[in-house]
């Protein structure tokens, strides 16, 4: 798209087109991290302590994982040997995970509240904002080519 050429999501649209054009581990990641964003917010609205609360809160955890191990295998960003800043955000995640899971456990609510609160911002939004950078496949998703 020329540098002059504004984009209007309302004539242009999002295309899942240059995702599908990645490799399988891209698209397994990207689209476990959308559903994992959704079911975030899902969570977000239900009321807290219930068994419907911990049987979402494990999908999210398991979408969480579906978005974090297949992150190893991507090397697009090399900054050390085949790895990147990202790469640590992976570690971290694969850490807090089960954290926020003993935090539950052991009825630490503030703790898991705040565990599970940091990595939603961390690993989901921040790390999401992060991929619509030019460039990258999710701008080419949302943005066009």
């Amino acid at each position: 798209m020329p540098a002059h050429v504004v984009f209007d999501p309302m004539t242009k649209g999002i295309s899942l087109q240059p995702l599908f054009e990645e490799p399988l581990v891209i698209q397994i990641l990207a689209f476990a991290a959308i559903a994992a964003f959704l079911v975030a917010l899902t969570q977000f609205a239900l009321p807290k302590g219930t068994m419907r609360h911990r049987a979402v809160g494990y999908c999210w955890v398991v979408l969480m994982l579906v978005v974090v191990v297949p992150s190893f295998w991507i090397h697009t960003i090399r900054q050390v040997g085949p790895f990147s800043w990202i790469h640590l955000l992976s570690i971290y995640t694969l850490v807090m995970l089960p954290m926020g899971i003993a935090h539950a456990k052991a009825h630490r609510v503030t703790a898991h509240r705040n565990t599970m609160l940091g990595l939603f911002f961390g690993a989901l939004v921040i790390a999401g904002v992060f991929t619509l950078w030019p460039g990258r496949v999710m701008h080419e998703v949302v943005f066009g080519r």
